[in-house]
């Protein structure tokens, strides 16, 4: 029976965009409302209150992280589209000098001088842009800017993290909202952590603890700020 050579592989770097985008926004989401609930909850605030300024973070903190999102990834991709025209308009106008550029270039990276001319020259009898695009400017299909992909993902991915605190907040008595806001938080902050190492192939307890670590951090002084503004109020 013959072997199959056939080689499979599982990279992960077509999830760049839209992970990096849901992971900040989940994150936010439960850090800054939880932040959020703990902070007017240490204030002395009715648990209606709470709700309201819970509500009211999540909807402003799903727009904001939209907006930004598209800002500035749309920045990054109007600077991408910048670089193609300008390779564009190189090309067009010296081709040769293009090719010695995309020679050195191979040969930086280890090619001969021979073998390096004439990959440069096959790849750009190709496709020239797109050789440019990918070994000078480092710019690919998969790495390019998405603007509206990342402003969507960081929106819905703030929604659904901000949602867990609050229906927490919702639950829980009043008596002991802020523990359990904090403490349901945390493991939900470690399970995102735990999330985005799996689908990032990262180290998953480092990721879950540094999530944590940080959305601890963000609630005890939220909880201290609070407190001292409301005994001051």
């Amino acid at each position: 029976m013959k072997r199959s050579t056939r080689h499979t592989e599982r990279h992960r770097t077509h999830r760049i965009g839209w992970l990096r985008a849901a992971v900040l926004g989940a994150n936010d989401g439960i850090v800054s409302t939880a932040s959020l609930i703990v902070g007017v909850a240490a204030a002395g605030a009715t648990s209606g209150s709470i709700l309201v300024s819970g509500m009211a973070g999540l909807v402003a903190g799903a727009m904001s992280m939209a907006a930004g999102e598209y800002v500035s990834v749309h920045s990054q991709a109007d600077t991408e589209q910048a670089d193609l025209a300008r390779e564009r308009d190189e090309l067009a106008t010296d081709a040769a000098a293009e090719t010695v550029e995309l020679t050195r270039i191979y040969e930086r990276r280890g090619l001969e001088p021979t073998l390096a001319r004439e990959v440069a020259r096959q790849l750009m009898a190709h496709d020239a842009l797109a050789a440019h695009a990918r070994d000078e400017l480092g710019i690919t299909e998969i790495t390019s800017a998405r603007p509206l992909q990342a402003a969507l993902s960081s929106a819905a991915s703030f929604a659904v993290g901000a949602g867990l605190p609050l229906a927490v907040a919702a639950l829980a008595p009043a008596s002991g909202l802020i523990v359990w806001v904090c403490l349901l938080s945390l493991a939900f902050l470690a399970t995102l952590g735990v999330i985005a190492a799996r689908a990032g192939g990262a180290a998953v307890v480092v990721s879950a603890l540094r999530v944590t670590f940080w959305g601890a951090l963000a609630m005890a002084i939220t909880a201290g700020a609070g407190a001292l503004f409301g005994g001051v109020a």
